[in-house]
């Protein structure tokens, strides 16, 4: 499947310093670094410095409740999101996001002055809502914002974007749980007011659907939204395409410190650059994919994608030991272990071809739907990405109690791409394409 071969322009990111890109870029990715910076440091303390400790929660299970309180806008709000991002100017709807994105940092400030942990868990689900409530917008936009030709790399970019802030984020989050509350303080504001300030300079753009009828009904709406999405064949596959890319993206990095500790006997430090690597990962492939798409949309390319995951996921799995490492390493004493480098080698290629699979999936589901659609299409997107990071959860949670062993969970992951690959190629036009582009007819 492929879009119409627009004029491409001379430079390929040329687009990228313009005023129709650079303060969405900005806005989404100052929000993704504040919503990861806090629900990081939240979680650190909560883990590491008895935040909240009492007789009759322990630490790790108020972690389960946080994780809860932050997905649980998801589910809620994804519907009402949508149907904002369709009634007014998105980028009105994007400020007005921003500001209280001030307040709830504001808050959160407030609950760690006062060590309050009722405070800072109403922070997070508020944090939750505040990305709910963006998430559709950030992707419905971007078709508005871009030419046909720019928006495979426009998707690349916020893709790869996204996953820096979210890396910057936990890394960040975990140095300032041990730094003085007022420094934390001032980042976490501080960070709030650029995402404002970069919101303030998105062109403003008419109303898709300004007639929508807000649906307070959460439940009626949310049922309502994904009948209507289920009919829409292409968007509906897009959709499980990208879920499963989230399930896989939440199975590998929750897991990961886990998996750095007792599987390669590596410390924070050797965990912060598995993180990287795979980070870095996703947004070299993501960028390799759209210069290898030509300004056209080739559903072909994610099946590469799949293939290379699985390939990937297997030697991760095949290179890393079965039993427990009780020596701890830092970074040089880990790189001199046997294996090492070839670890961090399979980091990288999951991260890569996990940008090669998504990629085209984000473009499909942006292409696949109508004008007044889109914003309820990314909307559902974000319902069902939500459910599957929860069975991603429900599946570790099982199968590492069953076998203690994360390697197992890596494989059945790894192995999973294939019936996935399997239901996206029941799709006509990614066969045909795939066929166009291994001849070379594209």
């Amino acid at each position: 499947m492929s879009t119409p071969d627009l004029l491409p322009s001379k430079k390929q990111f040329a687009f990228l310093v313009t005023k129709r890109f650079l303060p969405l870029f900005g806005t989404q990715f100052f929000g993704a670094l504040n919503d990861n910076l806090f629900k990081t440091t939240l979680f650190v303390l909560i883990s590491f410095y008895g935040l909240g400790n009492s007789s009759w929660i322990s630490g790790s299970q108020m972690l389960n409740i946080g994780a809860l309180l932050y997905i649980l806008p998801f589910f809620l709000f994804s519907a009402l999101s949508g149907e904002i991002c369709n009634k007014f100017d998105k980028a009105m709807v994007a400020r007005w996001i921003k500001f209280a994105e001030i307040f709830i940092m504001l808050l959160a400030v407030f609950g760690f002055v006062h060590q309050s942990l009722f405070v800072l868990l109403c922070s997070l689900f508020l944090m939750g809502t505040h990305s709910t409530l963006f998430g559709p917008l950030k992707y419905s936009i971007l078709p508005e914002y871009l030419e046909g030709h720019e928006l495979l790399n426009g998707n690349s970019l916020i893709e790869s974007g996204t996953f820096l802030a979210i890396l910057f984020g936990q890394i960040l989050g975990t140095l300032l749980a041990g730094a003085h509350i007022y420094v934390l303080a001032t980042i976490l504001i501080i960070i709030a007011l650029l995402g404002q300030l970069s919101s303030v300079q998105m062109p403003r753009v008419p109303a898709q659907f300004p007639q929508q009828v807000i649906e307070i009904n959460i439940v009626r709406s949310t049922s309502q939204l994904l009948k209507q999405t289920y009919q829409q064949k292409n968007v509906w596959m897009s959709i499980m395409g990208i879920s499963w890319f989230w399930f896989l993206g939440s199975v590998y990095i929750t897991q990961l410190p886990t998996f750095t500790r007792l599987n390669l006997g590596g410390n924070d430090q050797v965990f912060n650059l598995l993180l990287t690597l795979f980070s870095v990962g996703i947004g070299i492939g993501s960028i390799l994919c759209a210069r290898l798409s030509k300004h056209k949309l080739h559903l072909s390319l994610l099946v590469f994608g799949a293939i290379g995951l699985t390939l990937a996921g297997l030697l991760l799995v095949w290179l890393s030991p079965n039993s427990p490492v009780t020596e701890m390493a830092n970074i040089s004493s880990f790189l001199g272990r046997p294996n090492a480098w070839c670890i961090l080698f399979s980091i990288i290629l999951i991260g890569f071809f996990g940008g090669f699979f998504s990629l085209p999936l984000y473009t499909w589901l942006q292409t696949a739907s109508t004008d007044d659609f889109r914003s309820h299409a990314i909307a559902a997107n974000n319902i069902i990405n939500g459910l599957f990071m929860v069975l991603a959860s429900i599946l570790s949670v099982v199968l590492i109690w069953l076998f203690d062993n994360i390697n197992v969970l890596y494989f059945i992951v790894a192995i999973g791409n294939l019936p996935v690959l399997y239901y996206l190629c029941r799709n006509k036009e990614l066969r045909i394409d795939f066929m166009r582009f291994i001849l070379r007819k594209h």
